[in-house]
C-alpha cells in the first residue's frame, strides 16, 4: 500500500502548457506566469507556494471572468490536492470544472480532466479503465507537455501491471524527450522508472545508471523527491551488488533528504495553505453569490433573483454531495458484488435443477429396466406354488415370492421420487396382518440367518389386532432392514423379533418393537 502511495506521489505532477493562443491579453499572459511558478514549485515539492501561485491565477481568472482560465486553474488545484491526499477537496475542483467544461468547447480542457480521472482510477486500483482514459485523452489533445504527461502514467500502469517491455518503451521515450517546459523533470522522472524496471529484472548495472543519472537531474534542478528516490534505488541495487559502502553513503544520503523535506512544520504549513485556500475560495463562490442578489434586489428583478438563487442552492447541494461521494462509491461496489453473486447463484440453481433431473431420468430408467426381470420371477414362483410343491420346497418358493414382491414394491416406490424430493410422498392406509408380515419376512431371511448358524425367534404379543390399518410395504422394509442387520452382526447366537401392545386409545395403537 505505501509503495503505491508512493508512485502515486510520483505521477500526480502538474502537466502544464499555453493554453492560450497569441490573442491572449496582458491578463492572461499573467495566468500564464504564475501557472508556470506554480509548476516550477510543485516539481520541487514546495507545495505551500505552488498553491499560492494557483490562488492568484484563480483571482486573476474570476476579475476577467476567462472561463478557460478558471478550468486549468480548478485542474491544477486537484492534482495538486491529490498531492497532499485530499482526495475530497481534489473531487470538488474536478467536480467545479466538469460543470465548466459543459458550457464551452474546450478540448485541451476536456482532456485533461480524463488525465485526473485516469490517476483516479488508477489509485482505486482500476488499471484497465485508466488506460483506456489516457487514450481517450491522447484523441482529444495535441499539446506536447501534457501528451508527455499522459505517457509517463501509462508507464507507470504498465509497470504495476508488469508489463515490462511496454513500460521500458514510454520512459525511454521520456528520457529524451523535448519538452519546452518539463525536459529535465520528465527525464529525471523516466530514468528513476528505468531503474525501478531493471532492478525487478535483475539488470543491476543498468539499473545504477539509469539511477545515476536520474539522480544527476535532480540534484541540478533541485527536485528533492526524484533525489530521494533516486538514492533509494542506489541503496537498494548496491545492496544487491554487494557494494555495501556505496550503498551506506546513498542510504545516509536518504536521511538527510529526509530531515530537510519531510518535516513536520513543512507538513502542517501546507495542509493549512490549502485548507485556507479551498476555505477562502467557498467563501468567495457564496460572497459573489450575495453580490448578484443585492444587486438583483436594487433592480427588482424577480426572475433574475430566482435563477441567482437556484444556482446559490445547487452550488450548496454540490458542496454537500462531495461528502456523499465516497458512500456513493462504496454503494456501488456493493450492488456490483450483489449482483456477481445472484449471478453465481443463478447458474447454481440451474446446475442443481439439470443434477436433478439426470438423477431422475436415471432413476426411472433404471427401474423400469430392472420391473422386467422381477415380474417373471415373482410370475414364476406363482406358478411354482400351484404345482403343489412338497413343503421343504414351498418354503423356499414363498420366501423367494416374498422378496421378489418387496423387491417390485421398493422399485415402485422409486418411480416415486420426484414425490420425496417435493415432500409429497404419503404412506398408504390400507388393511394388513403384522404378524403376518413378520412371519414372511423371518422366511425370507431364514437362510441368511442358517448360513451365520443364528436362530430367529418371534415373540408376539396375541393382543394385537390382526388387521391393522397402515402401509405394509414400508413396514416390510423397515423389518428386513433391522432383522437382516441384526443377523448380518450375530454369528452362532439368536436373534429375537419382539412385538408387544404398548397403548391403545380407541382406534389408536402403539406398538412396541
Amino acid at each position: 500500500m505505501n509503495r503505491k502511495l508512493w508512485l502515486l506521489t510520483v505521477l500526480l505532477f502538474f502537466c502544464y502548457s499555453h493554453s492560450y493562443t497569441q490573442e491572449n491579453t496582458a491578463a492572461g499572459n499573467d495566468i500564464e506566469y504564475h501557472f508556470d511558478k506554480a509548476r516550477e514549485f510543485g516539481n520541487k515539492n514546495k507545495m505551500e507556494p505552488a498553491l499560492e501561485e494557483l490562488n492568484t491565477a484563480m483571482e486573476i481568472a474570476f476579475k476577467n471572468n476567462d472561463q478557460k482560465a478558471l478550468i486549468d486553474t480548478y485542474h491544477k488545484f486537484a492534482i495538486l490536492y491529490l498531492r497532499l491526499q485530499k482526495d475530497d477537496s481534489a473531487e470538488y475542483y474536478a467536480d467545479r470544472s466538469k460543470s465548466l467544461l459543459k458550457d464551452i468547447s474546450y478540448p485541451y480542457g476536456e482532456a485533461t480532466h480524463k488525465y485526473i480521472d485516469a490517476i483516479i482510477s488508477y489509485r482505486d486500483g482500476k488499471n484497465f479503465l485508466a488506460i483506456s482514459m489516457l487514450n481517450e485523452a491522447k484523441q482529444i489533445n495535441n499539446d506536447r507537455n501534457l501528451l508527455n504527461n499522459i505517457l509517463f502514467v501509462e508507464g507507470i500502469i504498465f509497470l504495476n501491471l508488469e508489463k515490462y517491455e511496454s513500460a521500458t518503451k514510454n520512459f525511454n521515450a521520456l528520457a529524451v524527450n523535448t519538452d519546452i517546459y518539463e525536459k529535465d523533470y520528465l527525464a529525471a522522472k523516466a530514468n528513476i522508472k528505468l531503474a525501478e524496471i531493471n532492478n525487478r529484472t535483475e539488470n543491476y548495472e543498468e539499473s545504477i545508471k539509469n539511477a545515476q543519472s536520474a539522480l544527476k537531474l535532480a540534484k541540478a534542478n533541485n527536485f528533492y523527491l526524484e533525489v530521494l528516490e533516486a538514492n533509494r534505488l542506489l541503496t537498494r541495487t548496491n545492496e544487491k551488488l554487494g557494494l555495501f559502502e556505496s550503498a551506506l553513503a546513498y542510504n545516509r544520503n536518504i536521511v538527510n533528504i529526509k530531515d530537510s523535506i519531510f518535516t513536520l512544520e513543512k507538513s502542517l504549513a501546507e495542509t493549512k495553505t490549502a485548507d485556507n485556500i479551498q476555505t477562502k475560495f467557498m467563501k468567495d463562490e457564496i460572497g459573489r453569490q450575495e453580490a448578484k442578489i443585492e444587486e438583483l434586489n436594487q433592480s427588482k428583478n424577480r426572475t433574475e433573483i430566482t435563477a441567482i438563487l437556484t444556482a446559490a442552492f445547487l452550488i450548496v447541494i454540490s458542496i454537500l454531495a462531495i461528502s456523499l461521494y465516497r458512500n456513493n462509491q462504496i454503494k456501488l461496489k456493493t450492488n456490483d458484488l450483489l449482483h456477481t453473486k445472484n449471478n453465481e447463484l443463478q447458474a447454481a440453481r440451474d446446475a442443481a435443477v439439470m443434477a436433478m433431473e439426470a438423477k431422475t431420468n436415471f432413476l426411472s430408467t433404471v427401474s423400469h429396466e430392472l420391473r422386467t426381470p422381477l415380474y417373471a420371477v415373482t410370475g414364476l414362483t406363482h406358478l411354482l406354488l400351484e404345482e403343489n410343491p412338497s413343503e421343504n420346497q414351498k418354503e423356499h418358493l414363498k420366501s423367494l415370492k416374498f422378496s421378489g414382491d418387496y423387491l417390485l414394491n421398493f422399485i415402485n416406490d422409486i418411480l416415486q421420487i420426484n414425490k420425496i424430493d417435493a415432500d409429497k410422498l404419503e404412506a398408504l392406509q390400507i388393511d394388513f396382518n403384522l404378524k403376518k408380515i413378520l412371519s414372511e419376512v423371518i422366511n425370507s431371511l431364514h437362510q441368511s440367518a442358517k448360513a451365520n448358524k443364528t436362530k430367529i425367534e418371534l415373540e408376539f404379543d396375541e393382543n394385537i389386532p390382526s388387521h391393522l390399518l397402515g402401509d405394509p410395504l414400508k413396514l416390510s422394509q423397515i423389518f428386513i432392514n433391522l432383522i437382516g442387520n441384526g443377523i448380518k452382526f450375530t454369528k452362532g447366537g439368536q436373534v429375537t423379533v419382539i412385538a408387544k401392545l404398548a397403548k391403545k386409545v380407541e382406534e389408536n395403537l402403539t406398538i412396541y418393537f
